[in-house]
């Protein structure tokens, strides 16, 4: 870990920014009266942006995918049709619609044209199938849904769990002509004939209306639905646009994540709109044509997670490199380790660092360009202290929570008033587990994050780790929970123990459990339980390692010692008599990890 000195900022430090910082200065002031939108009256959100860049660039390209381009006009049109469809077929402000699409411009059509209807997008996670799939339609009982020709299998699987009528449940092509699977209706042909014009009800959205359902993982195992609303949207679109990236007419955000996600839908593609930018998109990341993408649509700025910028490093090193028009980037995740071989190697000046929770009421953004820093937020805030074995907040003999001082470690706190309201989940007892009263005063209300920040002097802060009962591995949240009931379910099986560790030069952490045998050790077939994991869990919670325990050890207080099992890790000198097993990339087998294993893992010879 790197000591906190290293990275204070410093008076020095911040002089030599104050010429960026004057010049800043007005679209920052422009950008925070935009942003801050508190008449109740006044139209806002997704719908109305798109509008608005529409009238300001209209032959300007707004989705850029493939070989294809929509300008703006047209993709407002094509919305259009979409919206009105949709209300003809009862889909009113409130409703909600379920969208099941991997990354293609038809997803974020539909998510426009619901969007000026008020109705609330379902942001269905796209890895999901089986029992995550159904609670996570069943959570927010949708009226309809839209499912892409990719995942007809998946939604037709579960399709007699959920409470869907089948004349709405749409289909979306993913190739032209393609036939429409018995019980879905084509969604394109039948807007077609449509009206182009913008729906008066995309005037009718404000700031308090809830505009989008974005799951995350919870310390009960299933996906929470956190509730984005069109002014939250709002704020985080014109202040990414406006305040941190400077987005207008002549930009292109290349972006790759996945849109079910805040950062790609809302920071990446909200700041697109709010700049009247190109947005363009590809369905899957490849580090081998990412830079010939980049080339390709002209981008100038870049969304991206940690994981990401580490493929890219680990790619050849080519004279190419630096031919591109990047200067700026916005995401999260990037490693202290990663951030300046990254700027050098391939030329880019800004990277906006973000920490933000889709469920929660806070952001940090690296505005003023300092490296290795989520930079600041003008919420108010505060790092306190907190036990380590169980990442709970401590309260002192006064009966209130302790702050820890500058450079030192705590767990984040966000204020909830009328300028940070928190919007919440749709399940009350989700919201009553993470908001703590009486934390430095009585009656005073904090949003608990549940990740470890450090602060690093001048209001800014660097992200250190997620606690409690979640991690974070190849961009996604992983519920420990979840891991451990959907193992629980194998026969083979006893006890289960889920944790994330840390694989050298890798960002985030892996998934690890710790399990003991219903009969023995040899009763497992190892090869049978990776291929169960794959069929039951979502790619990137399928556990990397795993340990064997005869009799799992518990505190004095029955609860299972997670501290140690992460200290040792998938090291085998260190778990005594318990064998440790590894999922090798490219394998299909759990095999032994020894000496030798573990120093190859940990040299980086296999790619996670």
């Amino acid at each position: 870990m790197r000591h906190p000195q290293n990275d204070m900022i410093t008076w020095s430090m911040l002089l030599r920014k104050v010429p960026a910082i004057v010049r800043a200065l007005p679209r920052v002031v422009r950008g925070m009266r935009a942003a801050n939108v508190t008449d109740p009256a006044q139209p806002c959100g997704l719908g109305w942006h798109f509008e608005q860049a529409t009238l300001r660039n209209p032959d300007g390209a707004a989705l850029l995918y493939g070989d294809s381009v929509l300008s703006y006009r047209d993709a407002n049109q094509r919305a259009n049709r979409i919206a009105h469809h949709l209300q003809s077929q009862g889909i009113r402000k409130g409703d909600v619609v379920a969208l099941f699409i991997e990354n293609r411009p038809e997803l974020l059509l539909n998510v426009l044209a619901v969007a000026k209807l008020g109705g609330i997008c379902a942001m269905l996670n796209t890895s999901q199938t089986q029992a995550a799939l159904v609670h996570s339609l069943n959570l927010v009982n949708p009226v309809a849904i839209v499912v892409g020709a990719e995942l007809v299998e998946a939604y037709t699987a579960v399709r007699d769990q959920v409470v869907i009528a089948a004349d709405r449940t749409w289909f979306v092509a993913d190739q032209p002509g393609s036939a429409v699977p018995a019980g879905y209706i084509d969604l394109m042909a039948a807007s077609a004939e449509c009206t182009l014009d913008n729906p008066a009800s995309s005037r009718q959205i404000f700031f308090n209306d809830p505009c989008f359902y974005i799951y995350t993982s919870g310390t009960t195992g299933l996906p929470k639905a956190g509730i984005m609303k069109h002014g939250r949207w709002t704020k985080t679109a014109v202040s990414f646009a406006s305040i941190a990236l400077d987005m207008g007419p002549a930009d292109v955000m290349y972006c790759t994540l996945p849109l079910y996600h805040a950062t790609g839908l809302c920071v990446c593609w909200g700041s697109a709109i709010v700049g009247a930018s190109g947005f363009a998109i590809r369905r899957k990341f490849s580090a081998s044509q990412f830079w010939g993408d980049v080339r390709k649509f002209n981008a100038t700025t870049l969304g991206y997670v940690g994981e990401l910028c580490r493929y890219l490093l680990d790619q050849p090193a080519s004279a190419q490199d630096r031919d591109n028009r990047v200067i700026k980037m916005v995401g999260n995740g990037l490693r202290p380790g990663v951030w300046a071989q990254f700027k050098q190697r391939f030329g880019v000046e800004h990277i906006c660092e973000l920490y933000a929770a889709s469920d929660g009421n806070i952001g940090f953004t690296n505005v003023l360009n300092f490296d290795n820093t989520i930079g600041f937020c003008l919420q108010r805030w505060a790092l306190v202290d907190y036990a380590h074995d169980s990442g709970e907040p401590l309260r002192g003999a006064d009966g209130f929570m302790r702050k820890v001082q500058t450079g030192g470690e705590g767990l984040l706190l966000a204020r909830i008033d009328e300028k940070a309201p928190f919007d919440g989940y749709t399940d009350p007892e989700k919201n009553r587990k993470v908001v703590l009263t009486d934390v430095f005063e009585k009656g005073d209300r904090y949003f608990n994050t549940g990740d470890l920040l450090r602060s690093i002097g001048f209001g800014h802060a660097q992200f250190v780790d997620r606690l409690g009962d979640t991690y974070r591995w190849k961009g996604e949240n992983v519920s420990t929970t979840e891991v451990e009931n959907i193992l629980l379910q194998h026969p083979q099986i006893a006890e289960v123990v889920a944790y994330g560790v840390e694989i050298e030069n890798t960002n985030g952490r892996a998934g690890m459990v710790a399990i003991t045998p219903s009969e023995s050790l040899a009763a497992l077939d190892m090869r049978e339980l990776l291929q169960f994991a794959h069929g039951q869990l979502p790619h990137y919670a399928v556990p990397l390692f795993l340990r064997i325990k005869m009799k799992m050890e518990t505190t004095g207080t029955f609860k299972y010692q997670k501290v140690r099992l992460k200290e040792e890790a998938f090291d085998p000198a260190k778990a005594g008599n318990d064998p440790v097993y590894a999922w090798l990339p490219g394998s299909d087998c759990y095999v032994p990890v020894t000496g030798q294993l573990l120093a190859q893992i940990q040299g980086g010879q296999f790619r996670y």
